[in-house]
């Protein structure tokens, strides 16, 4: 393992792993995730979380970077990030980390020859990165535009690695956006844009790129407004690829559903073996995992959106409904609890 800061901040740091056993590590395609488990003081399960790869695939390493994630903006008596908090304290060369494969539905298309606009907020340049070194060896012809949107210089990751990859590739341009620049950052050297990323900035780059396929990943505000904006700017569902951090927080369009994913009106009763509570679904919550953590449940969760499969819980009995479908291979009798509802009186071993 090694470790590299990849801001002036501090706050990013990639880990650089490799097999215990020395053998070649699976394929992964650019854009996808590791799900990793690690034990923390104090807590009485494995904490698990998803974090992008950041590198094109190689049999001999895998590199996930890590922000660190503080406690919640004026709610210092909230603990940080668990598992972020960990990797950045804890973990060093030469530690054993437990991890699960690479997965995900948000990836580059290798056989694809669209050029590709990547629109990227704060640690959302994980997997554009991942998407970059890739595209730099395989297809260094594709044009490319990634738009970077970024506090200030001191959270700028990847600034120079970016920069060179860019510089030696004629086809390849970025957009960087800084919201709040320092006084020491000079717009036109460290920065292109100051303030925000909106389709007034996006349209036009989409608009000189024709046709393309687009990739939006980033917290979830900027998601909200952005994604929807992308689509009323007419490019089609099939080109728009994105991914939001914490809740999946961007409805996707979907076809004629098997029936209503919130039934409302009802009560059913959903039963936490392990926890030994019974409560009432009502419909009002997206997900049972919503519904578990709003009632003090804790169920384990990664991507929240049906890829990771960190949420799989035993279905001791009982029926539920997906509001779309799994990437995850569910094991026969478990669930994923982030994308399912019930429609049955339920029984989960949570």
């Amino acid at each position: 393992m090694r470790r590299v800061l990849e801001d002036p901040d501090g706050t990013q740091c990639s880990f650089h792993l490799a097999a215990v056993d020395g053998l070649p590590l699976p394929d992964f395609l650019p854009g996808q995730f590791l799900t990793v488990a690690v034990t923390v003081a104090g807590s009485d399960r494995p904490v698990v979380r998803c974090y992008s790869l950041s590198d094109r695939p190689e049999s001999d390493r895998y590199r996930i970077t890590i922000k660190r994630v503080p406690f919640p903006p004026g709610r210092p008596a909230l603990p940080p990030g668990l598992c972020s908090t960990y990797f950045h304290d804890h973990v060093q060369v030469g530690d054993t980390v437990q991890v699960r494969g690479p997965s995900g539905a948000f990836h580059l298309e290798p056989d694809s020859d669209l050029p590709v606009v990547m629109i990227a907020g704060g640690i959302g340049i994980t997997p554009m990165v991942s998407m970059l070194h890739w595209l730099a060896r395989a297809a260094p012809e594709r044009r490319v535009h990634l738009v970077y949107a970024v506090q200030n210089g001191g959270a700028h990751a990847f600034g120079l690695e970016l920069r060179t990859l860019f510089e030696a590739r004629r086809a390849f341009h970025q957009t960087v956006v800084y919201s709040g620049p320092r006084p020491t950052d000079v717009l036109g050297r460290d920065h292109d844009r100051e303030g925000f990323v909106d389709l007034d900035l996006v349209g036009p780059i989409l608009a000189a790129m024709g046709r393309c396929a687009v990739y939006v990943c980033g917290p979830p505000r900027m998601m909200e407004a952005l994604v929807p904006a992308i689509r009323l700017g007419g490019v089609d569902e099939v080109d728009l690829h994105y991914e939001a951090f914490g809740p999946a927080s961007v409805p996707r369009p979907a076809g004629p559903p098997a029936g209503p994913i919130k039934r409302e009106g009802i009560a059913l009763p959903v039963h936490f073996l392990r926890s030994g509570r019974t409560l009432e679904w009502s419909g009002h919550s997206d997900s049972l995992l919503d519904f578990a953590e709003g009632n003090g449940v804790a169920i384990d969760s990664g991507c929240r959106s049906g890829q990771c499969g960190s949420c799989e819980t035993r279905l001791v009995s009982g029926r539920v409904r997906y509001s779309q479908t799994p990437d995850w291979e569910v094991t026969p009798g478990h669930c994923l609890p982030c994308i399912c509802i019930p429609t049955s009186p339920v029984e989960l071993d949570a």
